[in-house]
């Protein structure tokens, strides 16, 4: 038996389409945050176009890691996990904030992404394995 040592192990497409899932979902909040700001009655102008475009910065980042990942570069895996683990403090928050319904999803997204880019498999398709 051999194995195509181009094919994308599924550990790794998989950290790909979740960091992809999550660049969208931040694209949305991102582009609420647009609205938010053109339609609001008073704002802190500074304030609100920094966090919009720390949002969008984020949708941004989140996207090209993705796609990074999915061509099996490296470099990109320890920012993805960087990013992943970020989810944690968030998650925490959101869980004392009474907002568990979607802190604890948080943090089980981010574990399991940081999980799917440190397994055996994802290792051996981005060369950090020895044979």
């Amino acid at each position: 038996m051999t194995i195509d040592s181009h094919q994308v192990p599924a550990t790794l497409r998989w950290a790909s389409r979740l960091l992809y899932g999550e660049a969208a979902a931040l694209g949305l909040v991102a582009a609420w945050l647009v609205w938010a700001d053109l339609t609001a009655p008073t704002t802190d102008l500074a304030t609100a176009l920094l966090v919009t475009a720390f949002a969008i910065g984020g949708a941004i980042a989140l996207w090209a890691l993705g796609r990074a990942l999915a061509d099996r570069r490296a470099a990109a895996r320890a920012p993805a996990i960087v990013l992943e683990l970020m989810l944690l403090p968030v998650g925490w928050y959101m869980i004392l904030g009474g907002m568990g319904w979607l802190g604890v999803p948080l943090i089980a997204l981010g574990l399991g992404v940081c999980g799917l880019l440190v397994s055996t498999p994802t290792n051996r398709a981005l060369g950090f394995e020895r044979d």
